[in-house]
């Protein structure tokens, strides 16, 4: 396992704020982070795991290559419900 995916570093929510790239970077190589508010504890910054990504529900691009319009849609689900 990386080294850097086992480190849990503590970081202070302004400085989070004031660098967020930064930490956006660093999560996604594997580091995981404790965010501190006034030495409290906030919430932890850590990569997800590959199924915790997005669930696709629907694929409008196997109707078409360029996807369809909501308004498309909308049209077609009031009819339905109609």
């Amino acid at each position: 396992m990386n080294k850097n995916k086992q480190k849990n570093n503590i970081v202070g929510l302004k400085e989070l704020r004031n660098n967020f790239e930064t930490y956006i970077t660093r999560v996604n190589k594997g580091e995981s982070f404790t965010v501190v508010r006034r030495s409290r504890p906030v919430f932890k910054l850590a990569p997800l795991d590959e199924d915790e990504g997005w669930e696709t529900i629907a694929d409008f691009t196997t109707i078409d290559k360029n996807g369809v319009s909501a308004r498309d849609i909308l049209k077609t689900l009031k009819r339905l419900n109609g």
